[in-house]
């Protein structure tokens, strides 16, 4: 919803792509696109408080070079806010006592670092606020659109808070050690700018919301929970920025209320059903609230909550964001909490298909081929809710099991730290620790587990193929790293602040004990051990796992006459973001699975219309798709 309540908005296809549309908020019928990209699509997007004005990033190619863009919706004006060359924008902040400007940081003169932008929502015209010579990593504002704080990497892999000297400098304010470094943070300061919050390891295990009194800088916790961090997920007044909300993430999202003034409104959401609600957005006089639910069997529905002071509100449904999938036999998703060898509790996530759990109790009535969904980062993590991957994996006839292994965030810094340096090991075997959970348990029978996963998820398939080429029937690696000093001698310019992180926790390229760990960790250096077939997908565009991770060891194993197929998609980056691009692989990966696993598999057909597809090696492993190829003609959009 726009800041005055006089919008609605929301991302649609317009002739298959992505595109961002709006209403007015009192007639959906009257819904019209304001913008009209053709290749990739657009999905992040917000509403400045400019009157109706829009904001959206988009790159070129999956390249992650985003540029920030406006839309005026009454006269279909864009402009590009960021079009200086070879520039990646990120947002900073925007503002109601501002409305006609927002900040923005650039890296057109340093690729490396950001300097910060006030950029004129009318014109496009921007003027330097700060120029980062001093290598800073983020910056924080506040409503009157004035930098209050810093965030400085040192090499030790801490970070210095800083504040203005005012004097045109800095000075040093806080210290963030090393292992806090991902969980310390500064989150925002409310209107008055009296008050700062931020979420906080230091001295504790889990990140908890603490209140800073800006004047005498005394902190207050505000919210914590023993077993997870409290993340980003805040609701704040629209109008003072007061804290009223925080959400935290165990097995699944629960909503702590902080301000009395909202219990009722949070109440009436809870009632909507058993799954997990979001506030997507809310008006500026906070009278109309936008609220997503969704549940593993759900996948979100959007609707309009109308605030009534002092009871509860009225809730007016909008829409479902997949329709096709209304009264769909979707699967639920099962929380399992997972012993690892060495004690630590493995928060992970079980679907099975309805054959194999007809009473869907959660207890799989026999084993069924499980494909181990893996996810990336590694610092990420899996959650409960609607998965798309889980649904339909499981629909072919695949239990899927979902883990946050050591690395993960959201479970407290030292779940974080176990993982150093513990790529390919214990990292490792929390996979492997699953899949045997999942074994004893009679979801599966130890001969019938694949493998599959993206980024990080992609590595760990790597890995599985190669350093435990026997516990796994195939793989599925989608622009995952085969090298890790190429990966970590090739990563983007603008994550030179985040640098000295894969250092200490993944391995330092700069000295020799550091490359030779690096070597050891890596699937390239065992690649004669692949004996169980594998599946590779990659963006050529990947700025953050370049393509030739991929290349290497397709290379490795053609040497090796060790089989592979590789598809390649030239307009994509780290993952498949047009839909034509995602539609065509998981064609491919299904017929894949099929072959390994056994389980359901639609011919290709024309899966790979509108898509830019290319499979440079192994197009006979995988049934079909060589004669798909046939008759493909590849379109390629960025």
């Amino acid at each position: 919803m726009s800041p005055d309540g006089k919008y609605l908005s929301w991302v649609a296809p317009l002739d298959g792509v992505l595109n961002i549309w709006v209403a007015p908020a009192d007639d959906l019928a009257k819904a019209k696109a304001v913008t009209d990209d053709k290749a990739r699509g657009i999905r992040n997007y917000f509403w400045s408080y400019r009157s109706a004005t829009l904001l959206y990033l988009r790159d070129t190619g999956g390249d992650e070079d985003f540029h920030l863009f406006s839309v005026d919706v009454g006269s279909g004006v864009k402009r590009d806010l960021t079009a200086y060359p070879k520039t990646r924008a990120m947002f900073n902040q925007a503002s109601h006592l501002h409305p006609d400007h927002v900040l923005v940081a650039m890296n057109d003169r340093d690729p490396k670092w950001h300097d910060l932008y006030k950029v004129n929502l009318a014109d496009g015209k921007r003027e330097l606020v700060q120029k980062n010579e001093q290598e800073i990593a983020n910056y924080f504002s506040d409503a009157d659109l004035k930098v209050r704080m810093a965030q400085k990497s040192r090499a030790d892999g801490g970070q210095d808070l800083l504040e203005p000297d005012g004097k045109g400098g800095w000075k040093k304010s806080g210290d963030v050690p090393f292992e806090d470094s991902l969980l310390t943070s500064p989150m925002g300061y409310t209107t008055d700018g009296k008050t700062q919050y931020l979420t906080d390891s230091r001295g504790r295990d889990t990140a908890a919301l603490f209140a800073v009194d800006v004047a005498s800088g005394k902190k207050t916790v505000v919210a914590e929970d023993k077993r997870a961090d409290i993340g980003d997920n805040l609701l704040t007044d629209p109008k003072t920025g007061v804290a009223q909300a925080v959400a935290v993430d165990y097995e699944r999202s629960e909503w702590k209320t902080l301000d009395p003034a909202i219990a009722k409104d949070l109440e009436t959401l809870r009632g909507i059903g058993p799954g997990t609600f979001f506030v997507n957005s809310r008006s500026l006089d906070d009278k109309h609230w936008i609220v997503a639910y969704s549940a593993a069997e759900q996948p979100a529905v959007y609707y309009r909550y109308t605030r009534e002071t002092g009871k509860a509100g009225q809730l007016d449904k909008l829409f479902a964001a997949r329709p096709a999938l209304e009264g769909k036999p979707l699967v639920p998703m099962w929380p399992q909490l997972i012993k690892a060898r060495d004690g630590l509790t493995l928060v992970s996530y079980l679907s099975l298909p309805a054959g194999a759990d007809a009473n869907k109790d959660g207890k799989a009535d026999k084993p069924v081929p499980l494909v181990l969904l893996v996810h990336g980062g590694p610092w990420a993590r899996d959650n409960y809710g609607y998965n798309g991957s889980h649904q339909w994996l499981s629909n072919r006839g695949y239990a899927v099991l979902s883990v946050n292994y050591r690395g993960s965030t959201g479970f407290g810094k030292s779940f974080i730290s176990a993982a150093d340096q513990q790529w390919a090991t214990t990292m490792h075997d929390d996979l492997l620790d699953a899949v045997d959970w999942a074994v004893k348990n009679n979801v599966t029978r130890k001969e019938d587990v694949a493998i599959m996963g993206g980024s990080y998820g992609g590595y760990a398939t790597l890995v599985g193929l190669t350093f435990t080429p026997d516990t796994f029937k195939c793989g599925v690696d989608i622009v995952g790293p085969s090298n890790l000093n190429t990966l970590l001698a090739t990563i983007p310019p603008y994550w030179a602040a985040f640098f000295e992180q894969f250092a200490k926790r993944v391995g330092d390229p700069r000295t020799e004990d550091g490359k030779k760990l690096l070597a050891e960790r890596s699937p390239l250096s065992r690649v004669g051990a692949i004996k169980k077939p594998l599946l590779i997908g990659q963006g050529a565009n990947d700025p953050r796992v370049k393509q030739d991770e991929s290349d290497q060891i397709v290379k490795a194993m053609k040497a090796k006459n060790i089989p592979i197929t590789y598809v390649l998609f030239p307009d994509e980056g780290h993952g498949f973001a047009r839909p034509a691009n995602s539609k065509a692989f998981n064609a491919v990966a299904e017929g894949f699975l099929s072959q390994c696993l056994g389980g359901r598999a639609q011919p290709i057909g024309d899966d790979f219309k509108g898509s830019s597809i290319s499979v440079p090696e192994g197009a006979g492993g995988v049934p079909g798709l060589a004669e798909a190829l046939k008759s493909h003609t590849q379109e390629v959009k960025k």
